[in-house]
């Protein structure tokens, strides 16, 4: 409990005993000075007398005072107070700190059913005296007195009052227990978005939380089984029609050749030329393929510090030889400051090499491939641009899908495989960075940021 709490706690409690006090000398000059002049009234107050006793009475009146005095206090803080006095008695301590176990809940509910239950005996107490000023109600009255017997009849009419009182406080409870119940059946019958509305701070209400979370989870891996089922059968659809493509070219070739259908040595060494390249593109499939797979099931890293300006100007330079086979030239624009990010090289270098090659295939009319390096935001932030043809704008979210080809004619062309830029996005994930593409007329960028070190 916070010391506001305790401060709180002692205010309600002295404030309530302040105001017992006062209450009962109130009260007790009224009754003695006004309404013990009234007969009904007079004979109530004596037959209590009679029953509990002076004193009891007194410190019953006490506690009634001073329960309602705390109820008043804390009501301000609880949703009963919220929802004004037509509030039921059972939703006080809804949201109020004292209240917030089924324990003391209980404890209350038990306490405040024995005031209301005294309340309801005196007020039936003093409408019997009432009742028994009339001649023929008054005979029977004293007759069914006289035949049960005045201690067994208050006895029984106390604790009928009692139960009936504290089924009604307990009602919420108990509905909100059948609300719980019904959300459980829900979720087991596999209606897993069914929400338990959190009522209360309780133990009850930590329950329904903890329902719900589970059935939130359940559902995400569900939904999380179901997509890895599908992309394993899109991947294999996808390798299948990758693999199959350059595969047949190859035996077709070799078909040729086995029953030599060619011609001279001339078109014999065309076929096996053929053949070849056909082999190299299913050698960089299957290489591709193997990569996205370690990359995708969760390869470990061995991240060190590393500086993102001298780590991408000694790749560019590995690529002269690509980029003079293009016609082009790589450009690198450092930032001034060294670009520190935690990292493993060797995964990094590979996601960087899909997307300068990507650059160099498909920027080649633009005769440039620059990388320009800058700090952003906590960032390090690296793009790769080249000046080719622009990406319609259709393709541009579905670029690192796997084996996605927006221009087929391009990709056949260019020898693509469809995973390297899938590939790439992969490892800068691995690397709590993100990638995007942007892609205007006469110049597409491919963006990624990482975390500075």
């Amino acid at each position: 409990m916070s010391s506001e709490q305790m401060k709180r706690l002692m205010f309600a409690t002295l404030g309530s005993f302040a105001i017992t006090i006062i209450g009962l000398f109130v009260a007790y000059g009224l009754s003695a000075n006004v309404l013990m002049n009234f007969r009904p009234f007079r004979e109530t107050v004596r037959g209590l007398q009679n029953i509990v006793g002076t004193l009891p009475l007194v410190l019953f009146a006490a506690l009634l005072l001073f329960s309602l005095c705390l109820i008043f206090f804390y009501s301000r803080e609880t949703n009963a107070a919220k929802a004004g006095y037509r509030g039921s008695l059972a939703a006080f301590g809804t949201g109020s700190w004292l209240f917030r176990t089924i324990r003391w809940k209980l404890v209350f509910g038990f306490l405040i059913s024995l005031v209301i239950s005294f309340i309801l005996f005196m007020l039936l107490y003093f409408a019997v005296v009432l009742l028994a000023e009339i001649a023929p109600l008054g005979e029977l009255i004293r007759g069914i007195i006289e035949t049960v017997g005045r201690l067994p009849l208050i006895i029984a009419t106390c604790f009928f009052l009692f139960l009936v009182v504290f089924f009604l406080i307990s009602n919420q409870t108990i509905h909100y227990l059948r609300e719980i119940t019904f959300g459980l059946q829900q979720i087991a019958n596999g209606n897993l978005n069914y929400e338990i509305a959190v009522k209360s701070s309780d133990e009850l209400g930590e329950v329904a939380y903890n329902i719900n979370q589970m059935g939130h989870k359940l559902n995400m891996l569900i939904e999380e089984e179901r997509k890895a089922e599908k992309t394993k059968n899109d991947l294999i659809t996808g390798v299948s029609h990758d693999l199959r493509t350059p595969l047949t070219s190859i035996l077709g070739f070799l078909e040729l050749i086995e029953q030599d259908r060619y011609k001279d040595e001339v078109e014999l060494r065309y076929y096996i030329g053929i053949a070849y390249e056909k082999s190299l593109s299913l050698k960089k499939l299957i290489d591709d393929l193997f990569e996205f797979t370690r990359v995708n099931n969760g390869m470990p890293l061995e991240k060190l510090e590393l500086d993102l300006n001298g780590f991408i100007q000694q790749l560019l330079e590995e690529f002269v030889p690509n980029l003079e086979a293009a016609g082009m030239k790589g450009r690198v624009f450092p930032d001034a400051a060294p670009l520190k990010i935690k990292a493993d090289g060797d995964r990094l270098v590979r996601a960087f090499e899909n997307l300068v090659m990507n650059a160099i295939q498909y920027g080649q009319e633009g005769g440039y491939v620059d990388v320009r390096l800058r700090r952003e935001q906590g960032y390090a932030v690296v793009e790769v641009v080249n000046y080719g043809e622009a990406i319609p704008e259709k393709y541009l979210p579905y670029l690192f899908e796997r084996f996605y080809r927006g221009d087929q004619s391009r990709s056949q062309q260019t020898g693509g495989t469809g995973l390297g830029l899938s590939i790439a996005k992969s490892i800068v994930e691995l690397h709590d960075g993100t990638i995007a593409v942007k892609s205007r007329r006469g110049e597409t960028i491919f963006e990624t940021r990482f975390p500075l070190y």
